[in-house]
């Protein structure tokens, strides 16, 4: 009998595919379970006659992650103050997933899995993001997408290519390398340091800030635009929150990012859109909900 263990290969992709379908590590993690859930109630027989297992619940997970999106966007309508998606932290993360062995991806877009490439994404249908993501990250043929989203295998292409053009359309970020890391470092230090002039001159003039605390933890409602009100939030909350607070470099959905801790607590985390050397988009999420 097959097993999906936790932290394995085929479990990372599965948490994968939902995590980027839903946007929310919880909501994944619960679809997961289902979709194996699912899998073990079938007989060893049954089991048996599936040739590829993963192909099996990678279809069982997104349609259950189909499901999940209505009721999730609901709730984010009705949600307090900005809402962002769940972070994921460490080395096991979404983007060290293996490569997909399904058909090749014929024109897909390149896509990471930044906070804000996922806020991004929110602004797509059910149909559109399932399209995209199941086709141009994980190379399913639109044929059996078409059984997941119950539409033509002609429909899902048009679906994704419309999603495709909504993506390209937004502003790209450098990928995870040196440069970043130093970007990132140099954030990290003018805020630490709380010098505005250090902080301003590694934000972007445009740069765009969105915060997440939820019910629970007080934030910017509405997101901040500019270099200069940027950094003063910041070094606001800095002054407000930042005493017995530590922040480090590590990683967070599987490129360099920024993680307070107070003791052995996780009570924010930051993850930055970095173009031409400086920040262009900083999304905070102080929510303690979304960091347990």
């Amino acid at each position: 009998m097959t097993v999906f263990a936790p932290g394995s290969a085929e479990y990372r992709q599965l948490f994968g595919v939902s995590y980027r379908l839903l946007g929310s590590s919880h909501d994944a993690e619960d679809a997961v379970q289902e979709g194996l859930a699912r899998w073990q109630e079938l007989s060893a027989e049954q089991q048996a006659e599936i040739r590829e297992p993963v192909a099996w619940l990678t279809t069982v997970v997104s349609r259950i992650s189909l499901d999940v999106l209505g009721s999730a966007r609901a709730r984010r309508e009705s949600y307090t103050g900005i809402w962002l998606p769940e972070p994921v932290l460490g080395p096991a993360g979404v983007a060290d997933l293996p490569q997909s062995r399904f058909a090749d991806p014929e024109d897909a877009v390149s896509l990471d899995e930044s906070l804000a490439l996922l806020v991004a994404m929110e602004q797509l249908t059910p149909g559109e993001r399932v399209s995209l993501i199941l086709h141009d990250v994980f190379g399913l043929p639109f044929a059996e997408i078409a059984e997941i989203v119950g539409r033509s295998p002609d429909a899902c292409r048009q679906l994704a290519s419309t999603a495709r053009r909504h993506v390209r359309a937004g502003r790209r970020f450098d990928v995870p390398g040196p440069e970043r890391d130093r970007v990132v470092q140099a954030f990290a230090a003018a805020c630490l340091g709380g010098d505005i002039r250090n902080l301003v001159a590694v934000l972007d003039p445009d740069v765009v800030s969105r915060a997440d605390g939820g019910e629970h933890v007080h934030a910017a409602r509405r997101t901040l635009v500019g270099a200069d009100a940027v950094a003063r939030y910041l070094l606001g909350l800095m002054s407000k929150y930042g005493a017995g607070v530590s922040a480090a470099i590590e990683l967070v959905n599987g490129r360099s990012g920024i993680v307070m801790r107070a003791g052995d607590a996780v009570t924010g985390v930051i993850d930055l859109g970095v173009v031409d050397g400086r920040v262009a988009e900083i999304a905070l999420v102080v929510n303690p909900e979304k960091l347990g």
